[in-house]
């Protein structure tokens, strides 16, 4: 694990992909880059508002029986093949590898996801704490065409009702972009806030420090993050208070 101390302001700690806490329960394979279930680090138990980081692959035809959350904001980022919801709420929805899905867990809601595809699904799973508890649950998902992020951040889900994006019940925004090879792109982190970066393909550069497809990259302080990429990159990022 590095640490690393910008001039600008920012500090930031990498979290290889290698020292995940991973599981192999053969239809699911999590990589977890918080605490989670069975798998415990006191070190890696939050960062800011964000709760959870699941890596997760998931095999064809297979995936989450019926179960229950509450007071939960969970984003759902697709990054191969595609996952199919379904809740107490009525909803159902199928979200294709580049888009998104939120729910509002609020006071309660009951789903299942599952890879109905005949090949793997992987996505990533982030849970947020929200800004109000016990509210309405919701769900909604959306298509977002990966040129529309080229070479800067796009924002996903956002708590601050931000057009185009997703509403998410917390004060956090979830961002992505594409960066072509030898490109770059910037990012304003506010004083406080907390952000967790992740490339889900390619390799990046921060400050001199490569980093990897599905390394964690937390961030913190107040200050302008650039990002260079070695490789053509898409990145995931989530900025909460």
């Amino acid at each position: 694990m590095t640490d690393t101390s910008l001039s600008n302001g920012l500090h930031i700690e990498a979290r290889p992909f290698a020292s995940l806490g991973k599981r192999d329960h053969v239809w699911l394979k999590p990589n977890f880059h918080f605490s989670f279930s069975d798998y415990y680090d006191p070190a890696r138990m939050s960062w800011g508002a964000i709760r959870v980081w699941n890596d997760d692959e998931i095999a064809a035809q297979s995936g989450f029986a019926p179960h229950a959350h509450d007071n939960m904001e969970i984003i759902t980022y697709v990054r191969e093949g595609a996952i199919t919801h379904k809740d107490s709420m009525g909803n159902v929805g199928r979200t294709e590898a580049g888009d998104v899905q939120v729910m509002s867990a609020g006071t309660g809601v009951t789903h299942s996801e599952y890879n109905l595809e005949d090949g793997l699904c992987r996505l990533f799973q982030i849970w947020v704490l929200p800004r109000n508890r016990n509210v309405p649950p919701a769900w909604d998902q959306r298509q977002f065409p990966k040129a529309d992020r080229s070479g800067a951040f796009n924002v996903l889900a956002s708590g601050y009702g931000e057009d185009g994006a997703l509403a998410i019940n917390a004060d956090a925004r979830v961002l992505g972009a594409t960066i072509s090879a030898g490109a770059t792109a910037e990012y304003a982190l506010a004083e406080g806030n907390h952000a967790y970066l992740v490339p889900a393909t390619g390799r990046v550069r921060i400050a001199g420090v490569e980093y990897g497809a599905r390394d964690g990259i937390a961030i913190k302080g107040a200050g302008v993050l650039r990002i260079e990429a070695i490789e053509d990159a898409e990145l995931v990022m989530v900025d909460s208070a």
